[in-house]
C-alpha cells in the first residue's frame, strides 16, 4: 500500500493510498498513482478518471481542499465508484512530472481537479480555483454526463446540499409537524426541514436554497400540496408575497421558533430501520419524506449506506 513514506519520496505505484495512513492534502480516497494503469482501468470499467494534480506537502489551501473535500464521505464514494481517482504530485519528479508535462500542468501550484476519458481527453472544460465542495461536485456531475453517464441521486443531493450554504427560510403552520416534515421535505429546493413550535401552534421551518426555488414558488409548491393551513411570515415583503398565495391564512410574526423534542424531529425516519445510517441533513429530510409518502428512500442512499442499511434490516429480521 501506498504509505506517507512512498508519497513523501515521490515515488508513483499502481496501489491504493491507505487511508488508515492518509496523507492530509489527498483526504480519504483510495488514490491510483499510476496513470496508465489508471487509463486501462478507466478503459475497461468504462468509467471517466477523476484526475487531481496535487501539493504534497502543501498549503493551507492544499490542506483545506483534502481535509474538507476530499474527505466528504459521499464525495469520496462518488469519486471511487463513478471515476478512477489518481493523484499526482505536483512537486516531484519522476512519473508524477511525466503526467504534469503530458498534461501542461504548473508545478507547485494550487490543487487542480480534471476530469478525462480513457482516451486523456477532458470531458469538460479545465478550470482553476475549484475549491468547494460546491464547486467539485457540479463539476463532476457535468463530466458524468459530458461522458453519458447516469448521475447517482446521492451524488446530486450531496452537490445541492454544498451549494446552500446560505439558505432562507419559510415557516409553515401544520396540523401536525410529523405530516408537515414529510409532505415538505421532497419540495424542490427544500434542503431541511424543522418540527418546531410557534405562537402554540405545529409548525414546520422549511430551510430552502433561493437560487432554486422562490418563497413565492416554495408557498405554492406547499399550497399544492395542502402541506400547511397557514405561513409564520418574517417581516412585510413576506406578509405580502404569502397573502398572494395563502390569502388571510398568514401570521405576520418576528418570534423564534422553539424546536420540538429530538423524539419529534423526523419521525417517519427516526420511526424505520433505517434510522441509525450516517446521513447528511439534506439526506435526513429527503428520507423521512420518502417514507412519509410511500416512495422509495433508498433512491437517496449512497451503495455503501444501501450495503449498511441492509445489513441493519438482515439483523433486525433475526429472531432475539
Amino acid at each position: 500500500m501506498l504509505s506517507v513514506a512512498s508519497l513523501a519520496a515521490g515515488g508513483a505505484s499502481t496501489a491504493h493510498a491507505d487511508p488508515a495512513e492518509h496523507v492530509r492534502e489527498l483526504g480519504r480516497v483510495k488514490w491510483q498513482r499510476d496513470f496508465d494503469t489508471a487509463v486501462l482501468t478507466a478503459s475497461a470499467e468504462d468509467r471517466p478518471i477523476f484526475l487531481l494534480f496535487q501539493e504534497v506537502p502543501g498549503c493551507t489551501r492544499c490542506v483545506d481542499f483534502g481535509e474538507l473535500v476530499l474527505a466528504d464521505p459521499l464525495l469520496v464514494e462518488a469519486i471511487e465508484t463513478e471515476f478512477v481517482p489518481v493523484a499526482i504530485l505536483n512537486n516531484r519528479g519522476g512519473a508524477d512530472r511525466e503526467v504534469l508535462d503530458r498534461f501542461d500542468e504548473p508545478a507547485w501550484n494550487n490543487p487542480v481537479v480534471r476530469f478525462v476519458d480513457a482516451g486523456g481527453r477532458d470531458l469538460i472544460p479545465r478550470a482553476d480555483g475549484v475549491f468547494s465542495a460546491a464547486g467539485i461536485s457540479e463539476r463532476m456531475i457535468a463530466s458524468l454526463e459530458a461522458a453519458q453517464r447516469s448521475v447517482p441521486p446521492y451524488l446530486a443531493l450531496a452537490a445541492a446540499e454544498a451549494r446552500a450554504r446560505f439558505p432562507r427560510r419559510a415557516t409553515f403552520e401544520t396540523h401536525c409537524f410529523w405530516a408537515g416534515e414529510g409532505c415538505l421535505g421532497d419540495l424542490p429546493g427544500v434542503v431541511g426541514t424543522t418540527a418546531a413550535w410557534l405562537g402554540g401552534r405545529e409548525a414546520v421551518e422549511v430551510r430552502f436554497d433561493p437560487h432554486v426555488v422562490s418563497y413565492s414558488d416554495l408557498l405554492r409548491a406547499a399550497r399544492a400540496r395542502d402541506c400547511a393551513h397557514a405561513v409564520f411570515a418574517r417581516g412585510a415583503d413576506e406578509a405580502q408575497a404569502a397573502a398572494e398565495v395563502f390569502g388571510d391564512a398568514v401570521r405576520e410574526t418576528d418570534a423564534p421558533i422553539r424546536r420540538a423534542d429530538e423524539a419529534d424531529q423526523k419521525r417517519h425516519l427516526r420511526a424505520s430501520e433505517l434510522a441509525g445510517l450516517d446521513l447528511t441533513p439534506m439526506q435526513r429530510t429527503r428520507v423521512n419524506a420518502a417514507l412519509a409518502n410511500g416512495t422509495d428512500p433508498l433512491r437517496w442512499l449512497s451503495p455503501r449506506q444501501r450495503a449498511e442499511a441492509a445489513i441493519t434490516r438482515a439483523g433486525s429480521s433475526r429472531p432475539m
